[in-house]
């Protein structure tokens, strides 16, 4: 049922718009801003903005304000013609952006259990019952990781499977990688070798928003997945000592990775920050690193940062380990959830991970659609 939005009153002067709320709280609105979001300015149909802002008076004053039914008729001085606002359209502006419409909820320290706190769902009941896959896909966005289990283990499933996740997107890779030992590695990630945690791609213009990992065939002995929380390590580093969280935040990192195909750089912080100052992303890679450019001061300053996060990588209380099963599937937040594994000897035991790439703004737009849906079903 829809909720209703209760405005108690408004009142104005000329240079802004001041509203109250049946809880008691108080918003204001600049007039500036309310003649820019003025309704008669927008496409009907589409919601696009009809003017630009050189179009607008430098400076609009109100003349007044009155309140009619929830509806806040706003008259501005030297205009002949007045603007309605819909309380509920102006209660909607006071909320986060659509991102934080899934707010992100940070990893507790050493108590995470892959199998029973994080989102799992069956694939069948991913793909045929969207009212399940709308909590396993809000998880996802809010614990940065969730899985997907009774995938067939073929190498077409993964396909399969993000086609209701997010739009996959094609690399110097393809469109999907293997993941599994060969005997001249382009990428160590194609070996035996374990994986320190890591995130894919920061060398890539744009990193890949979120990626999938589909388990088609399982090692008995080593192999196990590592994941971590980027958000938690980055706030315990700014809590414990501001000034390494600082130079991580503020030094570009060159990450390079070439092969026969491709030849890929860019330089980013380690921890990246939102224009409030929030993190945002972590971008680690140790394998693609490229020579840091510092003087012999920078360097000591800065070494001794990028060393104390590294060392945290390694710390049991901020790693979940556990050994995914053929036909497991992981999807996570490649800028936030930094992944490895443990050595395995494919000689032994074979290992094949079948993974992709999606597209950040696909899989955020994806649930915020499938939310609208269910929610105009339920209205409905």
């Amino acid at each position: 049922m829809k909720t209703q939005v209760i405005l108690q009153s408004v009142w104005a002067n000329s240079d802004s718009l001041t509203l109250r709320w049946a809880d008691g709280r108080t918003s204001q609105f600049a007039s500036i801003w309310l003649r820019d979001n003025h309704p008669e300015q927008r496409d009907a149909h589409s919601g696009q903005r009809l003017i630009d802002v050189a179009d607008l008076p430098a400076a609009p004053k109100i003349s007044s304000a009155s309140l009619h039914d929830g509806v806040v008729q706003i008259q501005w001085e030297d205009e002949p013609r007045s603007a309605a606002f819909d309380a509920a359209w102006l209660a909607l502006q006071l909320k986060d952006s659509l991102n934080k419409h899934f707010p992100m909820r940070v990893w507790a320290r050493g108590s995470l259990d892959a199998l029973s706190d994080l989102a799992w769902l069956p694939l069948a009941r991913a793909k045929d019952h969207a009212a399940d896959r709308l909590p396993w896909l809000t998880r996802l966005l809010t614990d940065g990781i969730a899985f997907l289990s009774d995938v067939p283990a073929t190498e077409d499933a993964i396909l399969e499977a993000m086609s209701f996740v997010g739009r996959v997107a094609e690399t110097n890779y393809g469109l999907v990688f293997d993941v599994r030992s060969v005997a001249q590695p382009e990428n160590l990630a194609y070996s035996d070798l374990g994986l320190g945690l890591h995130t894919d791609n920061p060398y890539r213009e744009p990193v890949p928003g979120f990626q999938a990992l589909h388990v088609l065939i399982a090692a008995p002995d080593g192999g196990e997945s590592i994941f971590a929380d980027g958000l938690a390590l980055a706030g315990h580093v700014r809590q414990s000592d501001p000034e390494s969280f600082a130079q991580l935040t503020k030094i570009p990192v060159p990450f390079q990775y070439r092969s026969k195909d491709a030849d890929l750089y860019a330089e980013r912080p380690l921890i990246q920050l939102s224009c409030e100052g929030a993190v945002t992303c972590v971008h680690y890679n140790n394998r693609s690193i490229a020579p840091l450019r510092l003087s012999v001061e920078d360097a000591q300053v800065y070494y001794a940062a990028y060393r104390k996060f590294a060392l945290l990588l390694r710390d049991p209380r901020f790693q979940l380990k556990f050994r995914m099963r053929a036909g497991d599937l992981a999807v996570f937040d490649n800028q936030r959830i930094l992944h490895g594994r443990t050595p395995f000897s494919s000689s032994n035991h074979p290992r094949h991970l079948r993974g992709c790439y999606l597209t950040r703004d696909s899989v955020y737009s994806g649930a915020a659609l499938l939310r609208r849906q269910l929610a105009e079903e339920n209205f409905a």
